[in-house]
């Protein structure tokens, strides 16, 4: 949905202030587009590099290779491996961001793990539910090494010499945690390698959506319901449901039952001053409620609004997320 001519031949977006659409129909991005390269991080000495996955349809993903590198299989250690879905409202963003390439990095060294951190299509140009499907085949794509190398195409080195196939994680932040958890309940109906176990699930900040409506208003006064509607519909223009489609509203009549995530733990972190935080707490609360079998866990920080552990990395606050977030990819949960 779009708001009035701007005075250049543009229209802003409802719910995207970072968005401009053209009169072609094409969109200009204000922010969210700079890209950096794959490195050595002077910082913390991970290794990054980029791998292709699906060439027909652009899809890859950066890898993190926390030093100094783990011992060979034959000899055995072997790290989690961290799927990371990014976050940027589904239309902005990347896995070469400066914001994200920083955070995987500082991630992949606090607790030594493999980061696969994938690059989906973006709407509008590809509305959803592209980066859902692209966000399948990058999981699966890791899955296939769990067969061994020769099972994966292309084979990745890093995966089939340094991951741990059976501690995997799926990460993500904002829509990105939203993906996560779609990718969680995708695979307890279809299948992936016998030789993958997802671990566990951590959405920071997520975008779902709850029936009734919050109460909060937009800066424009719509309503956030109104607001969150016309936002939607612009990602997932062919939603048959609208707000009731169970991608993002995991409550709705005839969503599938919480309770089938396909993990063995999760953590939800949330933010006081975040617009999302309270349809995070619902999300919570729902799968208190599911019967899900796993172990729950929830972070809520203090004075804080969305995704700020990206946008003040070294903050007090953001470190004790870090930490926190850290020592649950860390931790080994017994069968459940």
């Amino acid at each position: 949905m779009a708001t009035a001519d701007d005075g250049d031949g543009e229209e802003a977006v409802t719910g995207f202030p970072y968005l401009r659409r053209r009169r072609d129909g094409s969109v200009r991005r204000l922010k969210g587009t700079d890209t950096v390269p794959p490195s050595i991080d002077s910082a913390t000495g991970v290794a990054s590099k980029d791998v292709p996955i699906v060439s027909a349809t652009g899809v890859s993903a950066r890898l993190y290779l926390p030093p100094p590198p783990p011992a060979s299989s034959a000899a055995g250690e072997k790290l989690p491996i961290v799927v990371y879905f990014h976050g940027g409202g589904f239309c902005i963003e990347s896995a070469a961001s400066p914001t994200y390439h920083h955070y995987l990095n500082s991630l992949a060294a606090a607790a030594r793990v493999l980061c696969v951190s994938v690059e989906y299509r973006r709407a509008p140009e590809h509305p959803l539910p592209a980066a859902y499907d692209d966000s399948w085949a990058a999981l699966s794509w890791v899955a296939a090494h769990a067969g061994g190398a020769a099972a994966a195409s292309p084979p990745e080195p890093w995966l089939s010499e340094y991951g741990d196939f059976t501690r995997v994680f799926l990460a993500g932040d904002s829509c990105g945690g939203n993906i996560a958890h779609n990718m969680a309940m995708r695979a307890a109906v279809e299948t992936l390698s016998s030789g993958l176990k997802i671990e566990g699930l951590v959405a920071v900040h997520p975008l779902f959506w709850f029936s009734p409506a919050a109460s909060e208003t937009s800066a424009s006064g719509d309503s956030f319901e109104a607001t969150f509607e016309a936002s939607w519909s612009f990602l997932y223009p062919s939603a048959a449901r609208g707000l009731e489609e169970p991608c993002l509203n995991p409550g709705a009549a005839g969503a599938p039952c919480l309770a089938a995530l396909a993990c063995r733990r999760v953590l939800v972190c949330l933010a006081e001053k975040d617009l999302l935080r309270d349809l995070g707490r619902r999300y919570y609360e729902a799968l208190e409620r599911s019967g899900f079998r796993g172990i729950l866990e929830k972070l809520e920080s203090e004075g804080e609004g969305h995704i700020f552990h990206l946008l003040k990395p070294d903050c007090d606050t953001a470190n004790e997320m870090m930490e926190r977030v850290a020592a649950f990819l860390g931790e080994k949960s017994s069968s459940l």
